[in-house]
Order: structure tokens, then sequence, then C-alpha cells
């Protein structure tokens, strides 16, 4: 059997890999150096909370400065703000983001840059990123490939192995299979996947919004509403190229300026299993 891992959208989702990659053998400690792990630990949340965050801001600040400020009346900064609400960012930081956005106050304009290229094993990799420095997140980009034994390419290098897609996920406890298909059917979404963990609608990335709009209106906000890269084949990786594969996409995600990625590859589960 294998794990069909082939899109990763990490901007907010490389848990799964962190567990891959850092599992560790659990030891006994003294009360004193306890306390400290658990602070180091808290650290690290906090700050990967603020990270998460800070990528948030920046999509609310893009969307809010193409268009509306008022989040009824702008599809994109809705969205984004539902996307923030999610993670459950505070109401103020929400709004400080719109106002910046808007022109209400000072903040940086940044623009939307694709980066493509090819990782171990040949895994066709796509980085989106929300920049206010192209010299930067380029540099940075490039170097993540090297490292990690990949190579960057140029724009449409790999893209045409993947199709756009608008995404809207509730959770299988909100509403029955036949619900959400004769809903998503209505709204003109083009494909229903429903399972035990919950429902995923598809659409075109043109009807994205309508979709997403009339699916709230029956079931209210769904915990997930993105426009993705899903790939049209996937790479099967062996085990000498998993680990490194999977540090490089870990290392795009870190970037503050990525804000997803996607990437076409699986992994078979007894692979998966020696990592762990």
């Amino acid at each position: 059997m294998t794990v069909n891992s082939c899109l990763i959208t990490l901007n907010r989702k490389m848990q799964v890999l962190i567990v891959f990659l850092g599992l560790r053998k659990k030891k006994t400690m003294a009360g004193h150096s306890q306390f400290k792990n658990i602070m180091h630990r808290k650290g690290a949340q906090d700050k990967k909370r603020a990270k998460i965050f800070s990528k948030h801001i920046r999509e609310i600040q893009v969307a809010a400065r193409g268009g509306l400020p008022d989040v009824e009346m702008n599809p994109a900064l809705k969205t984004a703000v539902a996307a923030a609400k999610a993670v459950n960012m505070p109401k103020d930081n929400i709004e400080r983001a719109i106002k910046r956005g808007s022109g209400a106050g000072e903040g940086e304009a940044f623009e939307e840059i694709r980066y493509e290229g090819y990782g171990p094993g040949g895994v066709a990799i796509i980085a989106e990123t929300l920049t206010d420095n192209r010299n930067r997140t380029a540099s940075e980009v490039r170097a993540a490939f090297t490292k990690h034994g990949g190579s960057l390419g140029e724009t449409n290098s790999v893209s045409f192995q993947f199709s756009r897609v608008g995404t809207i996920n509730y959770t299988a406890s909100e509403m029955t299979d036949d619900e959400i298909f004769e809903a998503a059917l209505e709204s003109g979404a083009s494909d229903v996947n429903s399972s035990g963990s919950g429902h995923e609608v598809i659409c075109e990335p043109k009807d994205f919004h309508l979709v997403r709009e009339s699916l709230e209106v029956k079931f209210g906000t769904p915990f997930l509403a993105e426009l993705q890269w899903r790939p049209q084949v996937t790479v099967r990786v062996d085990g000498g190229h998993v680990q490194t594969l999977f540090k490089l996409l870990e290392a795009l995600d870190e970037n503050d300026d990525v804000r997803s990625v996607s990437a076409n590859y699986e992994v078979e589960e007894s692979v998966l299993a020696k990592l762990t």
C-alpha cells in the first residue's frame, strides 16, 4: 500500500512531517530539567504560532490591498480572514492587518511570487510566496533547494504537472455524505470526496468564491477553504530520498515568505515506518 501524499499544503500543515522527522527516544529526567524542557517546548510552540500568524497577516494585507476593506464585499479578504480565525488569531490582529493592507495604516507592499523546481527523487515542487523583498526570498528558496538535493527551475517548469483547484473542507460530523453531495452539486462544484475524516468539495478556481459562499449558507464556515495545486501524476519516493525530501519541504515551510508548498510524491508505508 502507499500513502498518497501527493499534495502538501504546508503553509500551516507541516505537523505530520515534523512527527516523521522529529521523533526521539524518551528519557527520564530530573525535575529541574523537565521544567526547562517544558519551557523550551512552550517557547518553540509560541514561536511557531507567531510565524503562522505572520503568514496569515500577510494574506489579509494583500487581500485588503487588492480590493475593498469590507470582508463581506471582498471574497479574497473573506477567505483570508476565515483562515486566520481558524488558527485562533485574535480579532485585534485581524483588524490591524486589514487597516494596514487598505492603506489606513503603515504597512509593507507584498507581492506574490511562485517558485518551481525538483526535489530529491525527481519530485516536482511548487512554493508560493508573499514577499516584500524578492531578492531575499529568491536567495533563501534557492538555498533550501540546493542544500537538500533539489534544483530550482524557471516559472512553469513543473506547474504543468499540476491542476489548480479550489477546495472547501468540512468535518464528517457536520453533514451526511448525501447532504454535502447535493449542496455541492447545486453550488457548481466539480467533485466531492467524503470519508470518515471529513468532506472535501472541489471546484474550478473561477467558481471558488461562489461555491464556498453557497456552502457557507447551508453549513457554516468550513475549517479549510483555499486554492491548491493538485498533481496530475505522482512520483514514488524510495527510502534513499524520502528523508531529504521531507527536510526540503520543511525548510520551505519554515520560511516566513512561503505561504504554501505543493509536491507530487507518494511514499510506501514500509518506508515511512522506518522513519518513525
